[in-house]
């Protein structure tokens, strides 16, 4: 695969735009807060469908040793750092190299062995070694091509494997809540964060998942109260939501 067309699912404009925020990665109540709040929800809901698809007990302080695990858009390594401290072994990739710099600065500066590299997940795709657990979060919303994308995303799943994938649907309730509310009005995030025709409803995403033989396994909606900077896991999907998705074993897939 060429370099451009590794490159295609790529926009300039938002690697422009997260260049700009990488040094507030690791500042939990500056303008990157949301993704700190949510980062201990969606590390909890990851921890518990993982050890129960693995057969491991959640409790247990690493319960994911021995799991190769690839963080796609790691951004400054926040969830990153918290699977690794579940003892899985992290690959973070980003197409930002400034975020990719502060991820591995502060990995290191914490004591922990997590992998960064500066690379897209068409590029990684393209090496044939797929990953026991591939997370994709807070990241389809911002791709320029996103059926190539999620083709590279399903390609990084190992048979047997699984998939976090989180967004934003794409409804008029989204359109209120992730960007005229979150943007605008109590300003929470950034302006220009997110573009609404990217949004993506739960089963077009279902869709791309199945088109790699991966089925999605659950999903679970995030509710956000921008006034107490409180957030919660909720049945609906009309906003932000999780999916978790596995690839069926070989053997399966073959029968």
């Amino acid at each position: 695969m060429s370099d451009d067309a590794r490159d295609r699912t790529v926009d300039p404009e938002e690697v422009a735009r997260y260049h700009r925020l990488a040094w507030l990665w690791w500042q939990p109540d500056g303008p990157m807060w949301p993704l700190h709040v949510l980062n201990a929800l969606r590390r909890e809901w990851i921890r518990e469908r993982l050890c129960q698809a693995l057969d491991r007990h959640p409790q247990q302080q690493m319960p994911l040793v021995g799991v190769r695990v690839l963080d796609i858009g790691c951004g400054g390594g926040l969830l990153s750092e918290a699977i690794a401290r579940m003892g899985a072994r992290v690959h973070g990739i980003d197409v930002v190299e400034r975020n990719v710099a502060i991820a591995r600065e502060h990995a290191e500066g914490s004591g922990l062995e997590v992998t960064y590299e500066c690379v897209t997940a068409e590029g990684v795709a393209a090496r044939g070694e797929p990953y026991d657990v591939v997370l994709n979060m807070e990241v389809v919303e911002h791709v320029a091509d996103l059926p190539a994308f999620m083709d590279a995303v399903n390609r990084l799943v190992a048979p047997g494997g699984y998939t976090f994938v989180s967004t934003l649907n794409r409804n008029a309730t989204s359109y209120v809540v992730g960007i005229l509310g979150a943007e605008y009005i109590f300003r929470i995030l950034p302006r220009g964060t997110h573009q609404w025709r990217r949004f993506v409803r739960p089963n077009e995403l279902a869709t791309h998942l199945a088109r790699g033989d991966i089925e999605v396994l659950d999903r679970i909606g995030v509710k956000v109260n921008p006034l107490n900077r409180r957030m919660w896991l909720s049945p609906s999907l009309s906003v932000n939501y999780m999916v978790f998705a596995g690839r069926r074993p070989a053997a399966a897939a073959t029968r």
